[in-house]
Formats: structure tokens, C-alpha cells, sequence
């Protein structure tokens, strides 16, 4: 991201060659070590630091979005941060295909927005997915569709959620979608020359691969910037009583939904019987009127039961459990 030209500097390039100004031989690298002159214009607000400590809170933000992003796609997902770099933010800009998936993101409750920009690649692969294909991206892109970026904002804002946990030790942010554009020039949060630092991360959703770039201008982490530390990160990080963490891990499995049916008995019938069932019509079971039923958790037979009724609705009273070692 950090070599890429303008438009202008592209042209002068061109038009130093062309007159003869600038010497194609000049232009190779040297063995020699080169000076690098001092840009006080952008100056280095990011240090290795700062990059280092923002790729150890994506990195678990990464972990976050390959476990949950595959349960709205029903498709594997893969994340991890691929680099980091500070540059400004027109070079972001300018560096951007169109059309492309730009979510802006209020990061309270810091000053500013955050960017969250998706290869349009892996757009149009999920919406492929949600909408119950095979998750494959179109050859040309194109403009998204109304019904299209209803969906994208839909995944978007799943994975701007997943990132208030990694940012917990820094600060505890509540992140707000402010909207999602498809054209990099309505995405102007901050001036072109104000630093920012890009976090990119390789996604790959089934056999579709592409990067999500994570932009935090330094007028949004301004605050934090002393907290953007690996030391301070991780003296603040909370080691969780094991007890505690299977205490809470029990609570969220007790208000999970699970399909409970209780078998009468079998029987088998032909076709033909079945086609000519009528009403009053009886159909023998293999089981008798005082026998025990098999009473199913999902597909998992886990009680028996005696059939009954309570407050005029059928009901089964549990006589026994079944252990997984029966």
C-alpha cells in the first residue's frame, strides 16, 4: 500500500522519461544504502509498536470471524492478518478498485470512523452463499444491487460486532455501522494526508480467496495510542477462573433450542394401505399399551417415558434415563 502513486506522480514519471530528465539506469537499485529523507508532512505517528500490538488484536479478531462467519454461510471460513502498515489516507484511496465494499464503521466510543473495506470477489461469493448457491464469485464485476448490499450490510455487521472483544483490553468499544458504500470517493471520514494504519487480512470463504483491510485513522486512536502497547495489552488481560469459564460456557448451552420427540411405537404398512388410509382407520404398533416409549433428544434416544396427558394436552412422563454407556 505504501508504494503506490498518485495519478500526478504517475504523470510526471512519464513525461521525466519521455524528455530524457530522468535516466532509466538511475532508476535501479542501488547495493549502496539509501537515505531516506524526513516527510514532515507525514510524519511517523505509527510506530512498530503500534502495528505489532494492532495485528495481536486482529489476529484474535481473525480467530472470531472464522469461528462465527461460517455459521450464517454454512461454508468454511479462514482469517488470519496478513501485514500491517501506516500510510496516508489518500494512498488507501487511491489504491482501491470500484466498485468495492467499504463499511463505515462510528467506533465509539473513540472520536471518528473506522473503515472496514471486503474484496468484492468475497462480496459477491457470500451473497452467492446466503442466498443458497455454492459460494462462487461472478468473472466481472459489477454493481451491487439494492437486494445484494441488503445482504453485505447484513455480513458486515456481523463482523464489525466480533470486534468488541479483541479491542476489550485497549478500550471497550460499541461499534456503530454508519453505511456501506461502493465508491472509495463517498468514503472521505478523514483529510487525504491524515496517517492512518491498515491491517490487512487474508479471507478465504470455501475455495474463494481474498483480503479485508482494516483502516484506523490516528485521529481515531488518538486517545489510546499509549494503551497501543504489547506490554500494556498484556498486563491488562484477564485470566479466567477455568471453573468460571465452564460455569458460563453451561449457561449458554441451557438456553440452546433442541428438538425433543417421544415415539409411540413402528409400524409398516404397503403403499396401497397407506394411499387408502381413512378416517377411524386403526394402525397396529409393534409396541403395547403399557410399554415404555423412546423418547428422542435430536436424533439421540436419551429417555423412555409413559404416554399420558396434562391440562387436556398429551404429555409423556419420564420412567428411566438412558446413559451413553446403554
Amino acid at each position: 500500500m505504501g508504494e503506490v502513486l498518485s495519478q500526478s506522480e504517475i504523470d510526471n514519471l512519464l513525461a521525466a522519461i519521455s524528455t530524457g530528465e530522468l535516466d532509466m539506469d538511475q532508476m535501479q537499485e542501488s547495493s549502496e544504502r539509501q537515505v531516506k529523507d524526513y516527510d514532515f508532512k507525514r510524519p511517523a505517528k505509527f510506530s512498530k509498536e503500534h502495528l505489532r500490538t494492532l495485528e495481536i488484536i486482529y489476529e484474535h479478531y481473525g480467530r472470531l470471524v472464522s469461528t462465527n462467519l461460517p455459521v450464517y454461510l454454512r461454508k468454511n471460513v479462514q482469517v488470519s492478518v496478513s501485514s500491517s502498515e501506516a500510510v496516508t489516507f489518500s494512498e488507501f484511496t487511491n489504491a482501491l478498485a470500484n466498485p468495492v465494499i467499504l463499511g463505515i464503521v462510528d467506533f465509539a466510543p473513540l472520536n471518528g470512523s473506522i473503515i472496514i473495506e471486503l474484496a468484492t470477489n468475497l462480496g459477491f461469493a457470500m451473497i452467492d452463499r446466503m442466498l443458497g448457491g455454492q459460494g462462487v464469485p461472478l468473472e466481472r464485476p459489477r454493481d451491487f444491487s439494492e437486494i445484494e448490499m441488503t445482504i453485505l450490510e447484513k455480513v458486515m455487521i456481523i463482523c464489525m460486532q466480533l470486534m468488541r472483544e479483541p479491542w476489550r483490553n485497549v478500550v471497550d468499544v460499541a461499534p456503530i455501522m454508519e453505511r456501506i458504500e461502493t465508491n472509495a470517493q463517498f468514503a472521505q471520514v478523514i483529510a487525504p494526508s491524515d496517517m492512518i494504519a491498515i491491517v490487512t487480512m487474508n479471507v478465504k470463504v470455501g475455495d474463494v480467496e481474498g483480503l479485508m483491510n482494516i483502516c484506523l485513522p490516528y485521529f481515531t486512536l488518538e486517545d489510546v495510542m499509549d494503551k497501543l502497547n504489547t506490554k500494556y495489552w498484556f498486563s491488562t488481560m484477564q485470566l479466567e477462573d477455568s471453573e468460571g469459564y465452564e460455569e458460563h460456557i453451561e449457561s449458554l448451552i441451557k438456553r440452546i433450542d433442541v428438538p425433543i420427540k417421544a415415539v409411540l411405537g413402528k409400524s409398516q404398512v404397503s403403499v396401497n394401505d397407506f394411499i387408502n388410509l381413512q378416517v377411524g382407520d386403526i394402525i397396529r404398533l409393534n409396541t403395547g399399551v403399557d410399554s415404555d416409549m423412546e423418547v428422542y433428544v435430536g436424533n439421540m434416544k436419551k429417555f423412555t417415558a409413559l404416554p399420558g396427558s396434562s391440562k387436556d394436552k398429551y404429555a409423556v412422563r419420564v420412567t428411566s434415563v438412558i446413559r451413553e454407556e446403554e
